[in-house]
């Protein structure tokens, strides 16, 4: 006999779906959610269910948003001769979260990666080509993986002879890191891109 009634066990189950959520942190979640009152139960599953039906792709920079196209791309205050491609929507949100870029986005869904068969056709690729026009910047921040290193030196191959400066996000030592427990990439990295001071 089942000493947790099977609603609370399949809304465990629900929370422990989610990236970082291990099985007590679902469980305290979930017990959470029971005390709650009644209210704020309905409040978190309308959220849920509005998310799930309001969020669509904007259909220039894929990020995603409930007006097509999103408040970024239609924002005449953003740069938008200075374009960052990232991987997914929700490095949009970390750039945004640290207000250091005032161009626009492109997201491209994703990064090359053969082995899963993902190739160039699968990502929001011909898009950027057509948005990057003489003179714009395309900064690269896609994630410090195999794949986006390739990803980032296919497209710099593709933008090369349009007459547009692409850089890539600066690598290096993160603040309050210990040089003891850095890879032998970062360290490379942090070394080419070392600065003045």
């Amino acid at each position: 006999m089942r000493s947790i009634p099977d609603s609370i066990v399949r809304l465990i189950e629900e929370f422990s779906r989610f990236p970082g959520i291990g099985r007590k942190t679902a469980q305290r979640m979930a017990f959470h959610v029971l005390k709650s009152p009644n209210d704020q139960a309905v409040q978190l599953a309308q959220s849920v269910m509005d998310m799930k039906t309001k969020i669509q792709f904007c259909s220039v920079c894929h990020g995603i948003t409930e007006d097509d196209p999103c408040g970024i791309c239609t924002d005449p205050k953003r740069d938008a001769s200075s374009i960052c491609i990232v991987e997914d929507a929700a490095d949009v949100y970390t750039f945004e979260k640290s207000n250091a870029f005032q161009g626009v986005y492109h997201v491209l869904g994703g990064v090359l990666s053969p082995l899963d068969g993902i190739g160039p056709d699968d990502l929001h690729i011909n898009g950027l080509i057509d948005r990057a026009k003489p003179g714009t910047e395309v900064v690269i921040a896609t994630n410090p993986s195999i794949e986006g290193e390739a990803t980032s030196l296919y497209i710099a191959k593709l933008l090369k002879g349009k007459s547009v400066k692409v850089t890539r996000l600066a690598r290096g030592l993160p603040m309050g890191g210990d040089l003891e427990y850095i890879d032998d990439a970062t360290i490379m990295r942090a070394m080419e891109g070392r600065t003045a001071i």
